[in-house]
Parts: C-alpha cells; structure tokens; sequence
C-alpha cells in the first residue's frame, strides 16, 4: 500500500449534454492517507457521491489524473478498471444492489467468482459469518431486513479485502438503531484490517468518527470548513 491511498489532481466533471450539462466537480486536488477514515459532508448535489465514484473509478473525470493505491486510472481502460476494482475497491451503497434471485452467500461469492477466486463460497461464507449472518447464508434479499441486507452488502465489498472501503450513505435506508449498528460495524472493520475508508454522509456527528472531515459545496472542496472544524477540535 503506497503512502497516499488517494490523490485526485485538479479533477473536473460534467454530466449531461448540451444545455442540461452540468459541471458536478470542479477543481478538486486532494489526497488521503492510506489507512485512514475520511468523511466527505456537504449539500445534496454538492457533488460528494460523484466524488466517490470517480474514486471507485466508476466515473471518469473529464480533466486531472486519479491515482489510487499507486495505479494511475488515466491509463487504464474500462476492462482495467473493472479488473483493478475487483481486487483493490470495495463499494457499500445506500440502496444495498443485491441481486434479489441469489441468497445472501451467492451474492457475496459472485464477485469473488468473476476475480477467478477459487475458493469464492469459502470466503463468502467467511465474510456473512463475520458481520453477524452465518445463519443467514441461503436466504434472499427479500427474507432479509434492511439492516441484514446492508450487512450482506458489506460483506461483499469485504469479501476481496481491499485495500479502499467506499460507502456511500450506507445508513440513508436504515432506521436509527439499525443504522449505528451497521456503522458501528463498519469503523470496526477499518480498524481491524487497516483498510483506507471514504464515508459520504449527511450526518455531521457521523463523518466526526472519521480521522478527517471533507466539506463539499458546489462542486468544490470547502478548504475554509475544514479549517474551522481542525480548529474547533484541536
């Protein structure tokens, strides 16, 4: 693992065509340190889970270079991409992208599987059993409730253990008990295997448990908040 898990130079984004295109990031130069938690909070359409996903590599910026875990997206294709993400990047959603026809132990092992794991429904199993569903192996999305299914999801991003864990809202569909647990679960995974952790959030007092905190607005990083927040803390 290099010394940055992340670093974005002067990375800039639109989506849409024509009239309704739309500048999403703009201008954004950031690292983050491999090993560490990092929150990114900020406005609905402040542009944080596009963020993300150029991180995942899942979108590619229209201008600026994205190195993550010491590889260079800019000169990968879209089958690198994927083949780099299966092994290095793990991705948590809030909505849980399961697939409803396969238990909880295929959907864990289905990723491992496409990377040529060989031992792939050992090392799904393994995963379920860690989060709390060793139990639970054989039953679908729909036997699940949403916690469980958020577990299922994190198992799965787990599964390749990777050296980046990306979770994006991973509470926005879960009541407030259910939704501690599953990040209570989450920090606990990071500490445990020393993985780099960005965590897209609108909950201040949530992304406070991370090492850093990163303001968006606009499309750009609020350098100013961020100030503010080290000196409020220190």
């Amino acid at each position: 693992m290099t010394a940055h898990a992340i670093s974005l130079t002067n990375v800039n984004l639109s989506l849409g065509t024509g009239a309704a295109r739309v500048h999403i990031l703009k201008d954004i130069s950031l690292t983050v340190a491999s090993g560490s938690a990092v929150g990114m909070i900020g406005p609905s359409g402040s542009g944080k889970s596009t963020l993300l996903m150029v991180m995942a590599g899942l979108e590619r910026p229209d201008q600026g270079e994205v190195v993550v875990d010491g590889t260079r997206f800019n000169g990968l294709d879209e089958d690198g991409l994927a083949r780099f993400r299966g092994r290095n990047v793990g991705i948590v959603f809030q909505s849980f992208h399961l697939i409803p026809t396969m238990t909880a132990l295929e959907n864990v092992a289905v990723p491992l599987e496409l990377a040529g794991s060989g031992d792939a429904h050992t090392r799904a199993e393994h995963e379920l059993a860690s989060v709390g569903l060793g139990e639970r192996l054989h039953h679908y999305p729909s036997q699940l409730s949403g916690g469980e299914q958020q577990r299922v999801a994190l198992a799965r991003a787990l599964a390749p253990d990777p050296a980046l864990l990306l979770a994006d809202e991973p509470t926005g569909n879960l009541d407030e008990s259910t939704g501690r647990q599953i990040v209570d679960l989450l920090f606990a995974k990071h500490a445990e295997r020393g993985m780099t952790l960005v965590l897209v959030t609108h909950d201040n007092g949530l992304a406070q448990r991370c090492d850093r905190v990163i303001r968006l607005r606009s499309g750009r990083i609020d350098w100013q908040a961020a100030e503010r927040s080290r000196a409020s803390t220190a």
